[in-house]
């Protein structure tokens, strides 16, 4: 009798589930490290003790006590994960202490809280907001905005919405973050950040990114229809309004700036899997592909016409939307 292949599946089935444990050990120590849980020796005792119980568990004699007690540790741990609550009365950095909300009136959207950051460097800026309303059958324009930091192949990315007298206001998909945790890309592919819809003004959302930070900026104008301009933002105006009474978690890998993005336009979900999606500094090209940019031109020379140039010392005054979108004219002869 063949006993070779009944063993070497019953020893590649503990395998595959050691393995499975590990990782999900991993994942939740991970978890308990980079979550909200409050005091932070509270955090770092859970961190400390739950795969040091997990361990202790699996080395136990009876094979029924063992995966009795593996098994209730971990659910436990997915328990906690899938009931955590994210929530908007933390103590948040100052960029992110005032959502916008808004209000609807027929086609008038009211907007609250539209930020207008006076920057004079990265963390040196005076906070400012104002009120405005924006007539949704005004909307004229919407344009994708890249901002690159390090590299190619990752950019924040946003849009920025423009109405026929002359108006911009800007929305960022961003992680809200508190003031005691310092920035961790890490940190997003957890509960750790709450989403965040940053509604500003041009002269802030691109202004510090193209005057302070000096980051490569793009800015490109997405082929919509009318209708289909208006459904998108009347889908960011929506969101903007629920995450002020129900807070959601942000995720790196499946709820981040892109995806964000993709949800509101009620993308298909073939898109949402594409590469370019998660590598966010190519999704230009992505949206060059499905046709929602101007393919007269080829895409590396579309996005070197695409590139926000600002003279030296440059500070966004109240003509930013302008002088950025004059600078477009003037970038053939520029170097990418």
């Amino acid at each position: 009798m063949n006993v070779k292949g009944p063993f070497r599946w019953k020893h590649a089935g503990k395998t595959a589930g050691l393995i499975t444990l590990i990782v999900f050990v991993l994942f939740g120590t991970a978890a308990l490290y980079y979550s909200t849980i409050e005091p932070d020796a509270l955090r770092l005792a859970l961190t400390l003790l739950f795969p040091l119980l997990v361990v202790c568990a699996y080395h136990l004699p009876n094979p029924l006590i063992r995966r009795t007690g593996v098994g209730v540790l971990c659910a436990a741990l997915s328990l906690w994960y899938v009931t955590d609550p994210p929530r908007n009365d933390r103590e948040w950095q100052g960029e992110y202490a005032i959502p916008a909300d808004v209000v609807m009136d027929g086609s008038l959207a009211h907007i609250l809280h539209v930020r207008n950051f006076i920057y004079r460097t990265t963390q040196d800026y005076t906070p400012r907001y104002y009120d405005a309303t924006y007539n949704l059958d005004d909307l004229s324009s919407v344009d994708l905005v890249t901002s690159y930091w390090a590299g190619n192949a990752i950019a924040h990315v946003f849009l920025s919405f423009g109405f026929r007298d002359g108006r911009h206001v800007a929305i960022s998909i961003e992680t809200r973050r508190q003031k005691k945790f310092q920035y961790s890309t890490i940190a997003g592919f957890f509960h750790h950040y709450e989403t965040f819809y940053v509604t500003a003004d041009e002269r802030d959302l691109i202004g510090v990114r193209t005057d302070v930070r000096h980051e490569r900026v793009y800015l490109y104008r997405l082929n919509l229809s009318a209708p289909e301009r208006r459904r998108l933002f009347e889908s960011y105006l929506r969101e903007i309004h629920t995450l002020v009474h129900h807070p959601a978690w942000y995720n790196t890998l499946t709820d981040n700036c892109t995806t964000g993005i993709l949800t509101r336009a009620q993308a298909r979900l073939r898109y949402r899997l594409d590469w370019r999606v998660l590598l966010s500094g190519y999704t230009a090209s992505l949206a060059y592909d499905l046709g929602l940019l101007d393919t007269q031109l080829p895409f590396p020379e579309l996005k070197k016409q695409s590139r926000i140039h600002r003279p030296p010392n440059a500070s966004p005054d109240a003509d930013y939307s302008d002088e950025i979108r004059r600078s477009l004219s003037r970038n053939s002869g520029s170097v990418d």
